[in-house]
């Protein structure tokens, strides 16, 4: 921004006036400060006068953008393109990026929709389809599955009472003493209070004297004033 006043050092010239506060004198509206004088402002072509003390003095019209100091250019909007609300820049469609000075169309892979974002990728695939390279390749869903909404990992999750093996869904098979427990990890099944898991299935937990079970139902601990020690529960002197 150009200085627009002098202090009392320096004599006042034309087109200037003395400050309306503190000390020294600032060029008129319509003038700026060139040297030690206050110069008219010179408007360039396509731009209009502000008749502000601040700044340059004038604005390019709408549509127009400032070149250096003191030139107005056209904003050329390219195809596909619109001019922003400013007057100085243009942006893309919908439906088109910026790629130098111009607007490319996106051109769209089968089973695909455009992406409302601006960056990342310019279009996703449908439900039921994921990114190959520039194509959207339908994801295959074994039997007793369902698609997820994950962005990420295994599209697909098993079905209630099926867990993932070997990219099938393998039905839960619950042993004798045990129920169906749906957590996402483990063998799909846990035992019944007083039984311990044994390979695929569940045996009595046998307690010793002085022990109980503990909160889980599915392992003992010795009673108070006990320890353990060679799987019994002996006195604690």
């Amino acid at each position: 921004m150009p200085a627009l006043a002098q202090s009392t050092g320096q004599p006042m010239p034309e087109n200037a006036s003395a400050k309306s506060y503190g000390d020294g004198w600032q060029c008129n509206k319509g003038y700026r400060l060139n040297g030690d004088a206050c110069a008219a402002v010179i408007v360039p072509e396509n731009a209009y006068e502000t008749n502000h003390t601040y700044g340059l003095g004038w604005e390019c019209f709408h549509g127009f953008s400032r070149s250096h100091e003191d030139a107005c250019v056209e904003v050329i909007v390219p195809e596909g393109g619109f001019l922003d609300p400013s007057g100085e820049r243009w942006h893309c469609l919908r439906g088109f990026f910026k790629l130098d000075d111009t607007c490319q169309e996106i051109v769209l892979p089968a089973n695909s929709y455009l992406a409302d974002t601006s960056y990342g990728p310019k279009w996703l695939c449908e439900r039921g389809f994921r990114a190959d390279g520039d194509a959207c390749s339908a994801i295959a869903v074994p039997p007793n599955a369902y698609l997820n909404t994950s962005s990420y990992g295994q599209p697909w999750t098993c079905e209630r009472g099926f867990f993932e093996l070997d990219g099938l869904c393998v039905a839960v098979v619950v042993p004798e003493h045990a129920y169906f427990d749906d957590a996402a990890y483990g063998q799909g099944w846990k035992c019944e209070r007083g039984y311990a898991a044994s390979g695929e299935g569940c045996k009595t937990i046998e307690v010793p004297a002085n022990a109980h079970l503990d909160r889980s139902g599915n392992r003992w601990g010795c009673n108070k004033n006990f320890r353990k020690s060679k799987g019994l529960c002996v006195l604690d002197d």
